[in-house]
């Protein structure tokens, strides 16, 4: 079993910057993509970006394009985000999650139920 502890999170003001950190333990040989989520109260949890660890291809969301980088480490251990010119909005839950299998379709169409194991989340709240 896969486990996920993510951190990282925290208040800053409009403009700012985090790194988010996930960290995978247990048997993660198998893993196949990893992915950042987000969710504000009263909402679905939203694909924020994606990568294949053994491809690094990479995939984001047109509300974080150019402003967000999720990267891994050269063990392929840790996950990252770097999360860049945060704005109000990106005030959120952000969880990260991990999948096994292949996916051949659109990576825009992922969403949460494609991931089967979840972190427990870290806050990031932006303030104006």
């Amino acid at each position: 079993q896969v486990q996920l502890v993510e951190s990282g999170g925290g208040s800053v003001q409009a403009g700012g910057s985090l790194t988010l950190s996930c960290a995978p333990s247990g048997y993660t040989s198998n893993i196949l993509f990893m992915a950042w989520f987000r969710r504000t109260p009263g909402k679905e949890r939203e694909g924020v970006a994606f990568i294949n660890v053994r491809t690094e291809n990479t995939y984001y969301a047109n509300s974080v394009k150019g402003r967000f980088t999720i990267s891994q480490d050269d063990t392929k251990n840790t996950l990252y985000l770097q999360v860049n010119n945060l704005k109000p909005e990106d005030t959120a839950m952000y969880y990260c999650a991990v999948r096994f299998n292949p996916f051949y379709g659109n990576w825009a169409s992922l969403r949460e139920a494609h991931f089967p194991i979840w972190g427990q989340g870290t806050q990031v709240t932006v303030s104006s």
